[in-house]
């Protein structure tokens, strides 16, 4: 990005095909592009990266107004009711859900989070997630959760992060959801006395510390995704149980 380019953030939900078709072309950008990703729907052609579930989720559009309103961040969220009206939640493929549904808590799938490359690293993360804590606010939502990602499909090149996430921030028994049994992937690889933290940290993605430092934890075992060329796990936050500071934390509003 120009160093003299100031941005104008500025978030809102999808409230037309035209936007959720730039909100399709910036994750086709990002998970076809970049990390190699597949799916039956994608559209190479119009270079638009969707699948079923988009008519179900809401799309929370990350826009700079300072380039026309260029959507330059995405998060796709699907509450409990819209899911039900689905059929179900996009990650029950890969992971048990039913310790939180049988909760009787509120419920929101968050998912398709991504960042263009020239604002990543930067203040629009978090007016992204600005716009996020305001939804979780007006729906009432007591529990986020959704599938991260790693890059590649070798559990054993990500032995350590993976060890380090089973390890030191296992979900609590209430919120520990578990990979469906048909193609769960252990991520007790390492024995903890064996960890090596400081290369382990190195290796997990910036959105999964994110979650982490905002109290998050992460459910048993990981899906092995060959479509989509990654290794995933679920991260489950239980919003009342965070501190304040990770409440300011998560709904600081960035200047710049």
């Amino acid at each position: 990005m120009d160093s003299a380019h100031v941005p104008q953030f500025r978030v809102k939900l999808a409230s037309s095909e035209d936007e959720l078709r730039a909100a399709q072309r910036l994750r086709y950008r990002v998970f076809v592009e970049e990390l190699g990703g597949d799916g039956p729907l994608v559209d190479h052609d119009a270079r638009l990266e969707r699948d079923r579930f988009d008519e179900w989720f809401d799309h929370l559009l990350l826009m700079d107004d300072a380039r026309g309103g260029d959507v330059i961040g995405v998060y796709r969220v699907l509450r409990d009711d819209r899911a039900r009206c689905a059929g179900q939640f996009y990650s029950e493929d890969e992971y048990d859900l039913d310790i939180l549904k049988r909760s009787g808590r509120r419920l929101m799938e968050l998912g398709r989070s991504c960042l263009d490359a020239d604002y990543r690293g930067g203040a629009a993360m978090y007016h992204l997630w600005t716009g996020l804590a305001g939804y979780v606010a007006e729906h009432g939502i007591e529990i986020l959760f959704g599938v991260a990602s790693f890059h590649g499909t070798d559990p054993q090149e990500l032995a350590q992060p993976l060890s380090l996430l089973h390890h030191r921030h296992l979900a609590p028994p209430p919120l520990r959801v578990r990979a469906q049994p048909a193609h769960f992937q252990s991520m007790d690889l390492v024995p903890e006395a064996d960890l090596d933290r400081r290369a382990a940290m190195l290796q997990v993605p910036a959105l999964i510390k994110a979650y982490l430092r905002l109290g998050g934890y992460v459910g048993e075992g990981a899906f092995v995704d060959h479509d989509f060329n990654t290794t995933d796990i679920c991260l489950v936050m239980d919003t009342t149980r965070m501190s304040e500071k990770q409440k300011t934390i998560y709904t600081k509003d960035a200047a710049g």
